[in-house]
């Protein structure tokens, strides 16, 4: 079975995240967190960086991990590192993706996640509703 490594942002803009649906292949229409492979000689870190201006013709600051994901798929099994992002310049510009959405923690399930990405999704959530918490 085949082992793919990719990166996944999760894009902050407060209390909201985005989200993106895939607009091809066999998981056509579900959700995921933008992102991608991490090719030969990069770090994750900029991985994500170059995935996100290349899908999204935008720059974005990648910080903590927020978790490492292991899942198998029928196809294939993916290693998936999810960390905290936020925009540093660009609007988000759909190049790759069929829709995308800011979700709030109360509608993060509210879309068909893809399921390497549930899996991290309630992990997201807690950690969403502890830092609106710490900033009462």
């Amino acid at each position: 079975m085949k082992n793919i490594n990719v990166v996944a942002a999760v894009i902050r803009d407060g209390s909201r995240i985005f989200a993106t649906q895939k607009g091809y292949g066999p998981y056509e229409g579900w959700w995921e967190f933008p992102g991608g492979k991490i090719e030969q000689g990069e770090t994750p870190q900029q991985a994500l960086r170059r995935e996100i201006l290349e899908e999204l013709d935008t720059q974005i600051q990648v910080g903590q991990l927020i978790d490492h994901v292991s899942y198998t798929y029928p196809e294939f099994h993916l290693e998936m590192d999810c960390f905290w992002c936020t925009v540093t310049k660009g609007d988000l510009r759909l190049k790759e993706a069929e829709d995308a959405r800011w979700l709030t923690k109360e509608d993060l399930f509210s879309v068909k996640w893809l399921p390497a990405d549930l899996v991290v999704l309630e992990k997201i959530r807690e950690l969403l509703q502890i830092q609106s918490q710490d900033s009462v």
